[in-house]
């Protein structure tokens, strides 16, 4: 999982290195800013709400972005530990004007209802501890069937296409254990520098992801592999191992690179892992 010191280690390894530029959206964190992402090439367009969804827990507060007309494939965005706040809204929006269905959910509602971290990505990690601890692989597993459940009963979401889910940071198990919850349904998982997807423990993510029929994208952040080296190979002979078609590399940047308003937010690197998601998405949720 994270772990603040670090993460902050990371930056400023990555920032002397000329990796990342906290100093471009320092200032615009604090304000409740975030970078813009690049626009949709032929966006079509979309309409976006605020929604409720039950679970046997509660009820989820949840952001949900879907083309206009028609219906489009659904996909299931887990946040990572900063939560549902402007930048995934962002990203929900740019992946539902590429042509899908997309619900961003609050992983927290237990606890709280989003922005469950009140300074963004500056939030002290100390603040968000007592929201992971609510979260288990029980959630994981019930909150996915929830989530995938209340997709299928939208009418902008196609029956007839399996579903996409993808997650960053904690939100990487929890995207594979979505797979895992509801195989049948759940044709291609994404996972951006996500952490404990290989654990010790029989219901390690990247075990119960193997027993799926899903196609998986592993984007894995340099300073996550460099402690964790053998990590990268565990989950390629794992899901070789199970004939599951998988696409895992380690990208040149730190743990937190995708989100626009991280401090180790990477353009390119972000792009290009964007980029392998719509090409996922392209191929398995036809």
């Amino acid at each position: 999982m994270c772990d603040q010191d670090q993460f902050e280690k990371d930056r400023q390894e990555y920032e002397a290195r000329g990796l990342v530029t906290r100093r471009q959206f320092g200032a615009m964190m604090g304000a409740g800013m975030i970078m813009m992402l690049p626009q949709v090439k032929n966006p079509v367009a979309v309409t976006e709400s605020e929604v409720t969804i039950k679970t046997p827990d509660g009820n989820a507060d949840a952001y949900f972005v879907h083309p206009t007309t028609g219906t489009a494939a659904g996909v299931l965005v887990w946040p990572d530990i900063f939560g549902l706040r402007p930048s995934f809204r962002q990203m929900g929006k740019r992946l539902a004007e590429s042509g899908y269905s997309v619900v961003v959910v609050n992983p927290f509602y237990r606890t709280k209802k989003a922005p469950t971290a009140d300074a963004g990505t500056a939030t002290p990690f100390a603040q968000l501890t007592p929201l992971t601890q609510a979260l288990n692989p029980t959630t994981h597993m019930t909150d996915a069937k929830a989530f995938v459940a209340w997709l299928d009963q939208q009418p902008s979401v196609a029956k007839n296409r399996k579903i996409g889910t993808q997650g960053y940071c904690m939100g990487g198990p929890m995207a594979f254990r979505t797979a895992a919850a509801v195989p049948d349904r759940v044709g291609a998982v994404g996972s951006f520098h996500g952490g404990g997807l290989v654990t010790n423990a029989p219901d390690s993510p990247h075990l119960q992801a193997a027993k799926t029929k899903a196609q998986f994208l592993i984007a894995i952040a340099e300073s996550d592999d460099r402690p964790r080296p053998t990590e990268k190979t565990v989950l390629k002979e794992t899901f070789d191992g199970a004939k599951l078609q998988s696409e895992i590399e380690v990208y040149a940047a730190a743990h937190g690179w995708c989100p626009p308003d991280s401090t180790v937010y990477n353009k390119e690197l972000s792009e290009k892992a964007w980029s392998r998601l719509l090409e996922l998405y392209g191929k398995a949720l036809a």
